[in-house]
């Protein structure tokens, strides 16, 4: 298995951004795939989950900011957020079973 994220970056207070994962390894389009994120000295938080039927549920404080799709022709799930708040500022994964890639840091440039 395979996941490799990508589209962190900073992003100023309101502002929004798409990250994305490339998933290999797996059969990805029957696959249910999630969104975590991680702040130093926390545990991780799951955001985001997308079915393979494309279902999809969010954790309740993010529900409204945050979008989960998924693209099978291209093996990829990402993660729009609307709104970027201070509290967003974390390491963002993608997951699939007991697997997360190596991260990708989303900062509030404030």
């Amino acid at each position: 298995v395979q996941l490799v994220e990508s589209g962190g970056g900073r992003v100023q207070p309101g502002g929004s951004l798409t990250l994305s994962c490339k998933a290999s390894g797996f059969v990805f389009k029957t696959a249910a795939l999630r969104w975590a994120r991680q702040t130093p000295g926390k545990a991780l938080e799951y955001l985001a989950v997308i079915g393979g039927d494309r279902s999809t549920d969010y954790e309740d404080s993010v529900k409204g900011r945050l979008t989960i799709s998924r693209d099978n022709d291209k093996n990829t799930v990402s993660l729009h957020i609307n709104n970027l708040q201070p509290e967003d500022t974390a390491t963002y994964y993608c997951v699939y079973a007991s697997e997360r890639g190596q991260g990708s840091q989303v900062t509030d440039s404030a």
